[in-house]
């Protein structure tokens, strides 16, 4: 690289000029230790002077093709490589094949970081609701610091939402969800976390709440979409049912164990509420 670096104002835009210049040279090293040595002795011949300049100008030749051959794939792959992702252009030369090849790359390595964070996006955020999907929201909790990974979870799910696709048709049902979920990450603090657990099941993580807190946070978006609400089907405003469950840390999916059986609980109680876990049933969901 240091060679390629010292030699970069020889021809500066050709790789092939700068190594035709270099075999030039290099190839007649001999040819002037030569005419050097028959000058100093006084023993220079003009018929072996001629043929062997003859020679090395036709070894320069041939070095130069052969260079020349050898470099094909480089500039196609510098060209691959600096295409345009579009209409596949070619972008403009910046210097010879070396530093369009080594642009190429560099660029190709961001794009290709970029393609890579964009499938980690997608793997971890649902396409529909834009909050995080079941992946999204345990890797989430899992990349918190030890001290906040405890608090509470509730499990959440729409009401009779089979009959808004039913009824109203999935379209309408896309729209119910996607509101819900902006009604969800709207109500909640920066640190806790929203996702949609699966169809009309949705998560919540309360980060270092207490259960006083989480089932207050959720009276209160219950209490929103009665006033404000995001939809009605057959009449009725929609609404949800809620499990929570208290996490103290450790595994998580202890607590979202407990929450599903809290949310199961709302459900056979009449749906509309908030039921948490550990408890009566007439305790818990009033």
């Amino acid at each position: 690289m240091q060679f390629y670096l010292a030699t970069s104002f020889i021809f500066p835009r050709s790789l092939r000029l700068r190594l035709f210049a270099v075999c030039f040279v290099a190839t007649h090293l001999p040819l002037l230790c030569y005419i050097g040595w028959g000058a100093a002795t006084g023993r220079l011949a003009l018929a072996e002077v001629v043929t062997l300049t003859l020679a090395t100008v036709a070894g320069t030749g041939l070095a130069l093709y052969g260079i020349g051959a050898l470099l094909t794939p480089i500039h196609a792959l510098a060209d691959t490589l600096n295409a345009q992702p579009g209409d596949g252009a070619p972008l403009p030369r910046v210097g010879d094949v070396i530093q369009n090849l080594y642009a190429g790359v560099q660029r190709a390595a961001v794009l290709t970081r970029a393609q890579i964070d964009d499938l980690a996006v997608a793997a971890h955020e649902d396409p529909l609701t834009g909050v995080a999907n079941r992946r999204g929201f345990l890797a989430g909790i899992e990349a918190l610091p030890a001290g906040q990974r405890k608090g509470c979870v509730a499990l959440i799910d729409i009401d009779f939402f089979k009959q808004v696709n039913d009824l109203m048709g999935h379209d309408e049902g896309d729209r119910v969800l996607a509101a819900f979920a902006d009604r969800l990450a709207s109500q909640v603090r920066r640190a806790d976390l929203v996702a949609r657990w699966g169809g009309e099941e949705f998560a919540i993580f309360f980060c270092n709440s207490v259960e006083e807190e989480a089932s207050w946070a959720l009276a209160r978006i219950a209490e929103q979409m009665r006033r404000e609400p995001i939809g009605r089907v057959n009449g009725r405003i929609i609404s949800f049912s809620a499990g929570l469950s208290r996490w103290p840390g450790g595994p998580v999916e202890e607590a979202l164990a407990a929450a599903d059986g809290a949310l199961y609980d709302a459900k056979q109680a009449g749906r509309d509420r908030v039921c948490r876990a550990g408890a009566s049933l007439s305790a818990t969901c009033p």
